[in-house]
């Protein structure tokens, strides 16, 4: 079905963009094309499908799918998150200097430090995007990107997009921003004048915890063009089994995303009373620094990533999320099921400690991924579990 934003729904759009009934046997669902190559009907004469690595239908689906709930022109699908943003900084030049905020997924940091800074000599300025102004004072003559996480992992920090959009464009830098925690139900940075979003289609976008994959989206044709040819040419690309269970999950993201908002709101609300609590981060609490600029870029929405630090230490950490039921104590956010982690001992694991010290991501903080089951038995859940710290 080909679908118009200006005439469709979000909610439509999910359920149909990108897809049409199997032509042969008319089946509704686009079927799981397990090939590796097609048949030419002379050498050079085929169908438009030569290589699976190049093209197969089931990936096609879903990519043209994302790309329309992103508002972009082209998608491209990848074996994970990570491998999506990988194949994204090898837009760039070795050498090239990037500009990132301080505080993101540990996976990325170390993909950024522990790996394209050796083999690429990437140069990387990490920066408060509290302050808007801090991202513009590390701008040099060699920045080629800026690559943006909002709200962040896992302090849940917001960066202004359309001011870093307008600041790039005027300098001529390529903006990547990871929407993983968002989706584009509640927020579509392509059109705030973003030339690129990544996705960790393993969360929201999915939302069943059962396939790994990443996205990437833009309506650049420059930079679709360069992306299409690294994604053949690098090879990273999702497999269709995975394609198929991401298609699948994408068509209940605005039924999912609804319920997962409307039950974190309420579960940080009653945080920031626990007395348990130190403090709680969440962008839809009136404490938040960029409270308003959130309820503004966010469509209303303010997510389902709450960050806590609990009045306690290690140990009294440990004591807690060993007692959750129905969090689930895992790696990982954004399926139907609740989580709860520790940044310190799981997703920031590879960041040294010291780094975790300045941006205060410490031994008693820890993440919540809201889910969609009774936000009243998740309410008696935490504060069961708060009762062992």
């Amino acid at each position: 079905m080909t679908t118009d934003k200006d005439t469709y729904h979000f909610d439509t759009r999910a359920i149909h963009a990108g897809q049409e009934p199997e032509p042969v046997t008319g089946a509704v669902m686009t079927p799981i094309f397990a090939t590796s190559t097609y048949k030419q009907r002379s050498p050079g004469d085929h169908t438009g499908f030569e290589y699976a690595r190049s093209q197969n239908p089931t990936r096609f689906a879903f990519e043209k799918c994302v790309a329309d709930l992103e508002g972009g022109s082209k998608a491209f699908a990848f074996a994970s998150g990570l491998s999506a943003g990988a194949t994204v900084l090898e837009l760039l030049e070795s050498g090239s200097h990037l500009v990132a905020v301080d505080d993101m997924y540990g996976g990325s940091w170390r993909l950024f430090e522990a790996v394209r800074k050796r083999s690429a000599n990437l140069q990387v300025s990490y920066v408060n995007p509290d302050i808007t102004e801090n991202i513009e004072s590390q701008i040099t003559d060699q920045t080629q990107m800026i690559w943006i996480e909002t709200p962040s992992n896992p302090l849940l920090k917001i960066t202004d997009l359309k001011y870093i959009s307008k600041l790039a464009k005027s300098k001529n830098i390529i903006t990547v921003v990871d929407n993983t925690f968002c989706s584009p139900y509640i927020q579509r940075p392509l059109e705030s004048g973003i030339d690129i979003v990544v996705h960790s289609v393993t969360k929201y976008i999915n939302g069943h915890s059962d396939m790994v994959g990443g996205a990437v989206i833009t309506k650049n044709p420059q930079i679709s063009e360069a992306l299409e040819f690294l994604q053949n040419a690098v090879g990273a690309i999702l497999d269709p089994f995975p394609s198929f269970l991401a298609l699948r999950g994408v068509k209940t993201l605005p039924l999912r995303m609804h319920q997962h908002c409307v039950n974190a709101e309420k579960i940080a609300h009653w945080l920031d009373q626990h007395p348990k609590v130190e403090k709680t981060i969440y962008p839809g609490l009136g404490s938040h620094p960029q409270h308003d600029l959130a309820r503004t870029q966010m469509n209303g929405f303010y997510g389902a990533m709450i960050s806590v630090y609990l009045k306690t230490d290690m140990a009294g950490v440990r004591r807690a999320l060993e007692k959750t039921k129905i969090f689930t104590l895992a790696e990982s956010l954004g399926g139907v099921e609740s989580l709860i982690s520790h940044p310190v001992t799981m997703s920031h694991g590879s960041v040294p400690k010291e780094r975790r010290d300045q941006l205060k991501i410490s031994d008693n903080l820890i993440r919540l991924s809201v889910g969609v089951e009774s936000v009243d038995d998740l309410l008696r859940d935490l504060d069961t579990s708060f009762g062992n710290i």
